[in-house]
């Protein structure tokens, strides 16, 4: 995966995710809203000639998007341990 910023000002962050789908951009949008972003979305224009771009608007886009990016691994880190708990019955 590689990530391109696109648009960077102070209330709004554009960011090209190379290579990847609806399914992270999906969860990114989602998690964003819950980490305080005023606005989180993505577009693909043209689904097989261009890559998604993730947009959010908050007044510190950057902070949203990192806070997104750590809860995500705690709830990856979450999920495997409950499936590892599950998982050994």
């Amino acid at each position: 995966m590689k990530l391109r910023v696109v648009e960077n000002k102070k209330d709004k962050l554009r960011i090209e995710v190379v290579g990847e789908s609806h399914t992270l951009l999906n969860l990114l949008r989602e998690t964003a809203w819950k980490e305080g972003a005023e606005q989180a979305s993505y577009i693909v224009e043209h689904p097989y000639m261009s890559n998604p771009e993730l947009i959010i608007r908050s007044n510190n886009p950057k902070n949203v998007l990192s806070s997104t990016a750590q809860s995500i691994v705690d709830q990856s880190i979450a999920f495997e341990k409950e499936l590892k708990r599950v998982v050994k019955k």
